[in-house]
């Protein structure tokens, strides 16, 4: 297991972190950090922020920074621990309470913009490994947003359970409520998320 959660040196906390040769002390340490980046998951889900035409969250920030930082595979993990939790029950998604996490949670109208956060968080640390260029960066940190709102959309159109017995929306009616009042701050987001990677890498460069 301890060489499915790797380091990389080309990732931003694996350049930041010294090297650990024991498997076990790479482990645990991986551990942490997944359950450290999961919590952090879990915060950016709660917090919503005043912006128009719809309040957002800071999830999709989240794991954009949490894939710039951890690289693709501590990524995933991070992410999968996160879905997990709900997955058990506990109530770390945005709209949970009112309504109860667990299996069936998935099945709803949010369940694919969830799901797409793995593929999504996989994009952002290929993209903001150390070296990359400014353009990889941006374009890709925009691909995995691009994931996150293609999938979720095409989820709530043709797969979500509605409470209505529906299934699905439809294609128009999905962008409509599920991708076009989100825009702006996605885009403030992506925008923010390359901010911090440049200034990360920047701030180990002169360090290093």
């Amino acid at each position: 297991m301890a060489q499915s959660l790797p380091l990389p040196a080309d990732t931003m906390v694996g350049s930041a972190l010294p090297a650990l040769s024991d498997p076990r002390s790479r482990l645990v340490r991986n551990v942490m950090l997944a359950f450290a980046g999961s919590l952090l998951l879990v915060l950016a889900a709660k917090v919503k922020v005043p912006l128009w035409p719809v309040p957002v969250t800071l999830q999709t920030l989240a794991i954009l920074a949490l894939g710039a930082a951890y690289g693709p595979r501590l990524g995933l993990a991070t992410v999968a621990l996160y879905l997990g939790y709900g997955l058990a029950g506990l109530p770390v998604f945005t709209n949970t309470p009112p309504m109860l996490a667990g299996p069936l949670y998935f099945a709803g109208p949010t369940g694919g913009f969830l799901i797409a956060a793995l593929p999504a968080v996989a994009v952002a640390g290929w993209a903001a490994a150390r070296g990359a260029s400014l353009l990889r960066l941006v374009a890709g940190l925009v691909a995995a947003d691009l994931v996150i709102l293609g999938l979720g959309c095409l989820w709530l159109a043709f797969g979500a359970q509605m409470a209505s017995g529906a299934t699905g929306i439809g294609l128009s009616s999905a962008w409509v409520a599920g991708v076009q009042p989100f825009l702006i701050g996605e885009a403030l987001k992506v925008a923010l998320a390359a901010s911090l990677v440049g200034a990360g890498w920047t701030l180990l460069k002169r360090r290093g």
